[in-house]
């Protein structure tokens, strides 16, 4: 079996690809089983649903800018395992997207507009720190997910906080990442 090689055109069309899907479209996901989907949906008061929905709108531009950074990494690595690992990440991140805008749609708000701005600016910074070197791309990267779950971790602790959580069957350990 003959493994394709890409050109770096073909690796910009094929990120190109993976950005409108991510802003405008349906990403590729690794269908995993959405977790809210275990939980009862609760009746939340009309205060409590905005609440949720502004969160998750927040949390679903966090995502977004989740993918950027990933895929300007991938974009920018020298090694080809570096660049297979960003992939891999921003895949697993898919589904945490996907999940986000489904439960925005069930608590009938929208998606931030300002989405594509923040994958592009997160993409920009991703290629950024993968130019600087794996080595470097790597160590920013363990860098942003710890100061995300530590993000996340301490918000959940917040009352108004675990009415999100609760209402979107997500919990703060969701965000880990599972690599």
């Amino acid at each position: 079996m003959t493994i394709r090689a890409y050109s770096p055109f073909d690796n910009f069309i094929m990120h190109l690809d993976q950005g409108l899907r991510t802003v405008f479209g349906a990403p590729q996901t690794t269908g995993r089983a959405n977790p809210a989907d275990a939980v009862a949906a609760s009746d939340l008061s009309a205060a409590d649903k905005t609440l949720a929905g502004r969160l998750l709108r927040v949390n679903h531009a966090g995502e977004v800018a989740a993918q950027g950074l990933y895929q300007g990494q991938a974009l920018t690595a020298r090694l080809p395992n570096v660049r297979e690992k960003m992939d891999h990440a921003a895949q697993e991140e898919n589904d945490h997207l996907t999940w986000c805008a489904q439960r925005c749609n069930e608590l009938g708000t929208h998606t931030s507009v300002l989405d594509p701005f923040w994958y592009a600016g997160a993409m920009a910074i991703g290629a950024a720190a993968g130019a600087l070197g794996d080595t470097w791309s790597l160590g920013f990267l363990a860098e942003t997910e710890h100061q995300m779950v530590e993000h996340i971790s301490s918000i959940s602790r917040s009352t108004r906080c675990r009415i999100f959580f609760s209402s979107s069957g997500l919990r703060s350990d969701f965000f880990k990442p599972n690599r």
